[in-house]
């Protein structure tokens, strides 16, 4: 009889649990895009054109937040931010504001029990992004950040000639054009995927030592860290920016079997960037990402902002030396 009973509670058990994930493999999540620059007008073409029996099916574009009265776009409507926060239709929000705001509008919409997708850096400081992530977490939301440079297919074949390679030296060196600093935030923070690259490349990395030179009337800056890996290895990450410069990524890594000085070729990918990013967040809300891989995720966009402290750490400790 008990083997009955056992047998008849497993059936329920196992029946329940196939409901459950049925459900959750059917669920729709409401969404909004909140600020519509490049970023957030790329999220609203890829929300409304999902990928085909992909993740980002199951999110419904319910509009959209702008500080600017844009009206209508593409037939969405752009609402409120308090009707965003407050519409128990839409489950997640994607941010994609200045870097400086992006601390308030994420804890916005986690306090509103909301989903949340954000452009890297998540905030401008290391013990707000933990703070942010405990919030995430007590609630029960997953929180998303975005880094579509792991993406590349550049970046992929990078790490695949890196993998098991010794290395003995690196370097990392960005150009770009101006960046206004009070919306993007110190370079250590705004150049935060090139720290990412040398984290996921050769894993934890200290800092060493950093410096700064800036030439404000010629809207020049150039920042130098210094850094080490567990092996004492060093590595030199080099984000310079100003008029003109072109936006560019050169590398020098060596290793013990030789150097790579160029980023591989690679072709394009058929899946854009913003999309694959899309289906990643998407595959995170429908629970089909290994406990084990969020966390490796938490631990490297939480360390990379650490180090990217300590580095503006270092240079304005320097500038106040100097000045």
């Amino acid at each position: 009889m008990s083997s009955l009973h056992n047998l008849a509670c497993g059936g329920k058990h196992a029946a329940f649990s196939l409901g459950r994930n049925f459900r959750r493999a059917n669920k729709m999540f409401g969404a909004v895009v909140v600020g519509i620059g490049i970023a957030g007008s790329v999220r609203l073409r890829d929300l409304l054109n999902p990928m085909p029996s992909s993740p980002s099916e199951h999110l419904k574009l319910f509009g959209f937040v702008s500080r600017r009265d844009l009206g209508n776009i593409n037939e969405v409507k752009q609402i409120s931010l308090k009707d965003a926060l407050g519409n128990k239709e839409i489950h997640t929000a994607l941010i994609s504001t200045d870097n400086k705001s992006h601390e308030e509008n994420v804890r916005m919409f986690l306090e509103a029990g909301k989903h949340v997708l954000v452009e890297y850096p998540m905030a401008l400081s290391a013990g707000t992004a933990r703070e942010l992530w405990e919030m995430a977490e007590q609630k029960g939301k997953i929180l998303h950040v975005e880094h579509i440079e792991l993406l590349t297919e550049e970046y992929k074949q990078l790490k695949k000639e890196v993998a098991g390679k010794d290395l003995v030296k690196g370097m990392l060196h960005f150009t770009g054009g101006v960046l206004d600093e009070e919306r993007s935030g110190f370079p250590a923070f705004s150049g935060i995927a090139r720290l990412t690259w040398l984290v996921d490349l050769f894993g934890d990395l200290t800092v060493t030592s950093a410096t700064r030179e800036e030439k404000r009337e010629k809207s020049y800056s150039r920042m130098t860290a210094h850094l080490q890996t567990t092996n004492k290895k060093p590595l030199t990450w080099i984000e310079e920016r100003g008029p003109g410069l072109r936006r560019d990524k050169k590398i020098n890594f060596c290793f013990k079997s030789g150097c790579l000085e160029n980023l591989p070729e690679a072709p394009r990918s058929a899946v854009g960037l913003f999309m694959q990013d899309l289906n990643l967040f998407a595959k995170k809300l429908l629970g089909r990402v290994s406990r084990e891989e969020l966390a490796a995720e938490k631990w490297r966009i939480l360390r990379c902002l650490e180090l990217a402290e300590e580095i503006q750490q270092h240079c304005e400790q320097l500038s106040k030396i100097h000045s």
